[in-house]
C-alpha cells in the first residue's frame, strides 16, 4: 500500500509502462479518487490470448516487486481470462478482448477521468 499521491501514481505509471511494454492492447488508466474509496486508480488492459494476459500480469508482478510493492490480492492468473492484482491504491485489470468489451469496465467507471499515459515504446 502507498499513500502518498505523487506515490501511487507512479506505481500505475510503472505497471502502466510494464503492460505497454509486454504489448497489451488498449491501456487504459482510471483516476477513482473522488469518485469512489475502493482505490485511487484503476489500470485496465487486454492480451491478445489466455497465455498473454497470464504473462503480461507475472511480469508486472515481477516488476512491482522488484521495485518494493507487495501485491494486496491476486485474482484470476490461473485462467487468465481476467487477471486482477490489487495493490490497493491501484489495482490492475488485465482482460482477454472477449471479457473486457463484455464487463466494460471504462464505461462502468464512466465518472472517471483518463490519466493520459506516454505513447509505447516502438
Amino acid at each position: 500500500m502507498v499513500s502518498a499521491p505523487a506515490a501511487v501514481l507512479q506505481v500505475a505509471r510503472q505497471a502502466a509502462t510494464v503492460l505497454s511494454d509486454q504489448k497489451a492492447v488498449d491501456v487504459t488508466l482510471l483516476d477513482l479518487r473522488g469518485v469512489t474509496d475502493m482505490a485511487d486508480y484503476f489500470l485496465v488492459a487486454s492480451g491478445t490470448s489466455d497465455t498473454h494476459v497470464r504473462a503480461t500480469a507475472e511480469h508486472v508482478l515481477d516488476r512491482l516487486k522488484a521495485e518494493g510493492m507487495t501485491v494486496h490480492s491476486v485474482e484470476g492468473l490461473e485462467q487468465g481470462r481476467w487477471v486482477l492484482l490489487d495493490y490497493v491504491d491501484v489495482v490492475v485489470h488485465l482482460f482477454h478482448p472477449s471479457l473486457r468489451s463484455y464487463y466494460q469496465l471504462e464505461r462502468l467507471w464512466g465518472d472517471a477521468a483518463v490519466v493520459p499515459l506516454p505513447a509505447p515504446s516502438a
